[in-house]
């Protein structure tokens, strides 16, 4: 039996398949002794499979791909040239080996999308789920794949009664993928994505859900844009007119709660730009201001109560309490001119020359800027 049908097969033969991964040959000794009776290993040190997750030699992967490429295109050819819907299940199945070996080959999507698309068949479409997931298993940033989960999720809104619960679902796998594939764009952008056909309860949910996976990945932006995305999305159903009252409320405690948990950050993690970038972000939202705070003012003294706590510079070599300080300092300036109605209030509580002080003295290569910003 050739290699391809060999893989085909163990793709076939398990449809609880969940995960591809590629495998140098020298591990298949160790994958060997520590398979137990229900793993199915097949050509020597070529394929393994346990538990649902077939492995492919390193060694075997170019000539797979050779040999799947040229049975797709032959089975493709075929298939536009008679029109026979006979040949889709062919079409189908070389494109699925060829896409685990080869995420990028838009051709194999495409003629996917043409046989699903002809069928109309709802299990078609969650199958194309199913496979995506396995195509990301083993290729988590592939383009490809991500856009054609899309493409599907398109596809059944609207004939679909399951699809919040497939929102969720997707939710949920970008964040499984996040954890093994740092700084994964491709999935974090799927993932704003979504935001735009969940429901309301679904975006505060995910903004709740979504703060502890921010709070122990820091480094990583992606979640914070993530958060932004669904805040903007909540504030815009806070403006329509079916809103209800009590939603309003939630919103305007949920905002406060950003405030505060981004405070919380920027004491713990010094001189983090991505914090005070989100901070930016989360008070540009003047709508909301007067709702969550009783009073700007509050709202003044909060910000600058976190100024001060920020401002301190130890006489050390580390810069990070400089670099925190430049930050607080930039922030509070950014407020003054984007809420000028409200200047005085500032000029009550921080002076000018104090303001200025401070900045050209954590940041003195900047001390041009300052005087024509304050000034």
């Amino acid at each position: 039996m050739d290699l391809l049908l060999q893989f085909q097969h163990i793709l076939e033969s398990d449809p609880l398949i969940d995960e591809v991964g590629f495998v140098h040959p020298t591990q298949f000794a160790t994958l060997t002794e520590d398979s137990t009776g229900d793993a199915a290993i097949s050509g020597g040190t070529t394929f393994w499979c346990r538990d649902h997750k077939p492995g492919v030699s390193t060694q075997a992967v170019l000539p797979l791909y050779n040999a799947a490429k040229r049975a797709f295109i032959a089975a493709m050819e075929e298939y536009k040239r008679l029109g026979d819907d006979g040949l889709e299940s062919e079409v189908m199945k070389h494109s699925k080996a060829l896409l685990l070996l080869s995420s990028d080959f838009g051709t194999a999507w495409n003629s996917r999308k043409l046989v699903v698309s002809k069928k109309q068949q709802l299990s078609m479409y969650m199958g194309e789920l199913l496979l995506s997931a396995l195509v990301l298993s083993c290729s988590p940033k592939s383009d490809q794949a991500w856009s054609h989960r899309r493409w599907v999720i398109k596809s059944i809104t609207g004939k679909c009664s399951a699809l919040q619960e497939i929102l969720g679902k997707e939710s949920e796998l970008v964040e499984k993928i996040a954890e093994r594939s740092k700084m994964n764009y491709r999935a974090w952008n799927h993932r704003c994505w979504l935001v735009s056909y969940m429901t309301r309860e679904q975006v505060l949910h995910e903004l709740k859900k979504s703060r502890n996976w921010a709070g122990l990945h820091v480094a990583d932006n992606c979640c914070f844009h993530y958060r932004r995305r669904l805040i903007l999305r909540i504030l815009k159903d806070s403006k329509l007119e079916n809103a209800s009252p009590g939603y309003s409320v939630e919103v305007s405690e949920v905002w406060k709660e950003e405030l505060d948990w981004n405070e919380m950050l920027i004491k713990c993690y010094i001189g983090r730009e991505q914090f005070a970038t989100n901070l930016h972000d989360v008070s540009s939202h003047s709508e909301l201001k007067i709702s969550t705070i009783n009073s700007f003012n509050s709202f003044i003294n909060n910000e600058l109560h976190l100024l001060n706590s920020c401002s301190t510079v130890p006489d050390n070599d580390f810069e990070d309490f400089q670099v925190q300080a430049t930050y607080s300092a930039t922030y509070i300036l950014w407020l003054t001119k984007q809420f000028s109605e409200v200047w005085f209030e500032f000029q009550e509580k921080l002076t000018r020359g104090n303001l200025k002080t401070m900045l050209s003295k954590v940041c003195p290569e900047r001390s041009f800027l300052w005087d024509s910003l304050i000034d």
